[in-house]
């Protein structure tokens, strides 16, 4: 690359990268004063359907592919231990899914503590009938539970999805007749997709990427947030994900997560803790941002 090319090119990033700071700094400080001291293990309800857990959901599935993700690369037994620390300081929110193969971790967890006091999630990719009943049977068992708390339809980018993919949605809806599950819902992927959910009477809890850059979001905080406001009038329930931006705001962390409290939207969030160390400092960080 030329040298004034090679300049040309910094220059206009290290632009861009001043407007994102900038508009980072003016959208933290035009947050109103937190009204009230948080901490990770508050007793939250999810929307309109009467679960009740603990604020901070312990993810188990940062950059979670492929039935592999960085929690799993502790084992077994490292992300249980790391799980049973969380619900001994009052952690009460598990966070699994099929395609972060957290589901053998988290049941060795359950194992060790009063299952009704904890709420555990988990998603699939099923996108036909057959498949989300073959998952929930197998999704039971691998988490040694006769029952899920919030069961998902994973990753949803499709704009018409709640006409896509009704068959798939019935099996949920009976699945929660039954007392299989507690409660059906979405995580999304696409900006269409999340305002289908929150026009959708069937989702009972979304689970939304929201933090204040952008970063892995399905478009703008701005446009983001007008959609949860929507959703939060319908009553369904907000879990929040990508708070810290996937490490793109680790360096920023007390302002990702005042913002993600400040929005008054949300009614739980997920992070991903990697060692006891890195979760108690979150606890700390959650305690002491008002």
């Amino acid at each position: 690359m030329r040298r004034r090319t090679f300049l040309h090119h910094a220059a206009r990033g290290l632009a861009a990268a001043s407007v994102a700071s900038s508009a980072f700094a003016k959208r933290i400080a035009a947050l109103p004063a937190l009204s009230q001291k948080f901490t990770a293990a508050d007793k939250v309800t999810l929307g309109r359907t009467g679960i009740q857990t603990s604020r901070l959901a312990m993810g188990t599935g940062t950059v979670g592919v492929g039935h592999h993700s960085h929690q799993t690369d502790l084992g077994v037994g490292g992300l249980s231990k790391l799980l049973l620390n969380g619900y001994d300081n009052g952690l009460l929110f598990f966070d699994s899914a099929d395609s972060y193969g957290s589901h053998p971790h988290v049941a060795e967890s359950l194992k060790h503590v009063d299952r009704s006091k904890v709420t555990v999630l988990s998603k699939s990719w099923s996108r036909d009938a057959d498949g989300m009943r073959a998952d929930l049977d197998r999704f039971r068992r691998e988490l040694g539970t006769d029952y899920i708390d919030v069961f998902l339809m994973h990753c949803l980018t499709e704009g018409d999805w709640t006409m896509r993919y009704r068959p798939v949605m019935d099996v949920l809806e009976e699945a929660k007749h039954k007392g299989v599950i507690r409660a059906h819902g979405c995580s999304c992927h696409s900006i269409e997709a999340l305002r289908a959910a929150a026009k959708s009477p069937w989702v009972d809890v979304d689970l939304c990427r929201i933090n204040p850059i952008g970063a892995h979001m399905d478009a703008d905080p701005d446009t983001v947030v007008s959609v949860l406001k929507e959703m939060k009038s319908a009553g369904k329930g907000i879990i929040g994900m990508k708070i810290l931006g996937q490490g793109a705001l680790r360096d920023r962390q007390d302002e990702a997560l005042k913002f993600a409290l400040g929005l008054n939207l949300l009614d739980a969030f997920t992070i991903g803790a990697e060692s006891i160390a890195e979760q108690s400092d979150l606890l700390r960080r959650i305690a002491a941002v008002a």
